[in-house]
Formats: C-alpha cells, sequence, structure tokens
C-alpha cells in the first residue's frame, strides 16, 4: 500500500513553510527539494514509494506551492532558500546534535541543496542531485570554470524568463493553446516528449506551476537593460536573479567538510540543463530566434553540465566522492519520466531496502 502523505504548515522565524511527510519518523530522513516553476507536489509519487523505507519530507520553498511568498534576496545568491530550509529542519528536529538528513535537489533545487551544504555541512548525510542547475548559475557564461560573458553578467537574471510565459502563470491557465503554456512547456521540456504524466497528475502538476508568487521579488525577479547583447542583465531580487552567475557561485562546494557523499542522476536528453539547453541564450542565438546573436566567441552556449562536473571533479579530488548516472530517453525529470529505475538507484546508493 502506498503511504499516506500528510500536508501541513510550519511556521519558523523567517518563513510560514508547507510541507508534505511521509512515513516513519523513526526512519532515516530524505528531505526532497522541488525546482524552479514547480511545487513539492511533483515528488508525491516518489514519496510515496520512499516511505516504504524512509521519512521523506517535501517542503515548498518560498514563494513556491503554498508557502509563504515573502520577497526573495537575490543578492544572497540562493541563500534565502537555503537559510529557509535550515530554520524548517530545526524547527522539526531533525537537524542539530549529530543529527543529519540526505537531500535530494531538482534542478534548481539541486543548486539550493548545494548551498546547504556550503553552509550546514555538519547536517547533510548525503546529497542526491537531479538535473541540478550549473553551480555558476544559469546564463551568461561561457567555460566550464563559470567565465563571465560580459562584465554585468548579461544574458541572466529575471529578464530571462519568457513575458508570456510569466502572463499565463499569473492569469491561471490551464489549458494548452498557447505554445508557451505552463501544461505545453512542462510537457515539452519538464519531461522527453512523447512522455505525459497520466491526466489527473498531470493536472495536479500544471496547478503546482500555478501556484507561483508572480512579481519582481519572487518569479521571475526584476532585472536591469544593458548595452550588451541580448539586453536584459540580472536584477537584486526574485528567483531567476538567485541563479544569475551574478550572485550564484557554488564552486565552494568543493571544500566542505565533512564531505558527504554525493549521488548525481540526469537524464541524457533533457533540454534545461545541459551544455546547449534551449532556455541559453548562447543557444537560443546561435538558431537565430534571439536576433543579434554577437558569436560563439563572445556568448556559447553555457556548458551546465560540464560546469557542474567540473565542481564534482574537484570535490573528489578534495577527498569527497560523487557518483554520475545518466538516465537514457529522460529528459528533465528522472523521478516521474523514470520511477522505477530512479527509486532503485537512490536506495542503493543511501543503503535502504
Amino acid at each position: 500500500m502506498p503511504s499516506e502523505i500528510t500536508s501541513t504548515s510550519i511556521e519558523t522565524p523567517r518563513l510560514t513553510t508547507h510541507v508534505r511527510s511521509a512515513g516513519d519518523a523513526g526512519r532515516p530522513t530524505i528531505v526532497l527539494i522541488h525546482g524552479n516553476a514547480s511545487s513539492s507536489v511533483f515528488w508525491e509519487d516518489t514519496m510515496s514509494r520512499l516511505a516504504e523505507v524512509a521519512h521523506v519530507v517535501a517542503p515548498d520553498m518560498r514563494g513556491f506551492g503554498d508557502s509563504e511568498g515573502k520577497p526573495v534576496d537575490a543578492t544572497r545568491g540562493l541563500r534565502d532558500f537555503s537559510d529557509d530550509l535550515h530554520a524548517l529542519l530545526t524547527a522539526q528536529g531533525l537537524v542539530g546534535d549529530g543529527r543529519a538528513v540526505h537531500l535530494v535537489g531538482w534542478s534548481v533545487g539541486g543548486s539550493v541543496v548545494m548551498q546547504y551544504a556550503i553552509d550546514h555541512a555538519d547536517d547533510v548525510a548525503s546529497l542526491v542531485l537531479i538535473n541540478p542547475g550549473s553551480p555558476f548559475g544559469f546564463g551568461g557564461t561561457k567555460d566550464v570554470r563559470g567565465t563571465p560573458c560580459y562584465a554585468d553578467f548579461a544574458g541572466s537574471g529575471g529578464g530571462t524568463a519568457n513575458p508570456e510565459f510569466v502572463k499565463l502563470i499569473q492569469a491561471g491557465d490551464r489549458g494548452n493553446d498557447s505554445q508557451v503554456s505552463p501544461r505545453n512547456v512542462m510537457n515539452a521540456f519538464y519531461f522527453k516528449p512523447p512522455f505525459r504524466a497520466p491526466s489527473d497528475q498531470e493536472d495536479a502538476f500544471v496547478d503546482g506551476i500555478l501556484k507561483l508568487t508572480i512579481g519582481p521579488d519572487n518569479y521571475p525577479g526584476d532585472l536591469t537593460t544593458s548595452g550588451n547583447w541580448p539586453g536584459v542583465a540580472p536584477g537584486g531580487r526574485g528567483v531567476n536573479n538567485t541563479i544569475s552567475p551574478k550572485h550564484c557561485n557554488l564552486s565552494g562546494f568543493a571544500d566542505i567538510s565533512p564531505r558527504p557523499p554525493v549521488l548525481w542522476i540526469r537524464g541524457a536528453d533533457d533540454q534545461i540543463v545541459s551544455d546547449r539547453s534551449m532556455f541559453d541564450f548562447g543557444v537560443l542565438g546561435e538558431l537565430g530566434f534571439v536576433p543579434g546573436w554577437p558569436g560563439a566567441s563572445v556568448f556559447p552556449a553555457q556548458p551546465m553540465v560540464s560546469q557542474t562536473r567540473y565542481v564534482l571533479d574537484a570535490y573528489a579530488n578534495a577527498g569527497g566522492r560523487y557518483e554520475e548516472l545518466v538516465f537514457d530517453n529522460c529528459g528533465h525529470s528522472p523521478h516521474i519520466e523514470h520511477p522505477e529505475q530512479f527509486d532503485k538507484a537512490v536506495r542503493r546508493f543511501l543503503g535502504l531496502g
């Protein structure tokens, strides 16, 4: 029988956080952190299965799902999300005094759990990174070391979101009339077509996306204009600015101590986080979708996967351990597209039956 998932809101000094939970609290705790333009509802099936062997907790980050939509200070990079998580886990008595949790982060959630490990390494028993964002943020860098294409980090931040996609989220669009409706974007990019979730689950996922808090303080964030191509540079507020390389640099993960083991799972056909991301201006410019591209010598495709491998190799060279698993015929969501393969890999890695 699938484990029952409970839903509650927990008050912390930082935030009222909505949390889904499942499984016996006496077992090892797995904490699942969702990605951008999603919520903890994307974890429900995963939770039901992992709850057979663990205590599973899945919060909504601030401004996502049913959590409080307090402003996000992007000048701190991902630390608002990391600090929120620490406050939540502390309030639940899951960390501190020798207690540690297994952190699982998907997409931007992968970046958040890396930031958490930088800030609170003693709290982390292990990390599972699922198609994580690059340690050097999203957009505007050109090599494995995260060198910016421009000094103002143009091509990253709050101005990179498709404005029609944002408008349709704000309007609560649940349909498929527009190519950039939340439903169509999810099915085209979160998963590798022709994969489709069952209709009731797909509807729940769309509802989760539509709960995003929209605005300059949350999603996608504010922006500044730039004289550099493509004309926008990051601002200092909101989600997409937290992952601008102006504010996000997780290369310090290589130096944390203690060094928990890391499992990196990624879909071979991911179109969101890859060395040829269809959301990266370097790729969009090269393909002619954004006019005026200055060429690969100035603004190439960001090597996102290679940047992650660069930092994890540095982590291994410093005495850490990581394993990379690539799921074939899989897009951005291995836990949804290939649930049995995902569960088997995670249980093996964590040593849970």
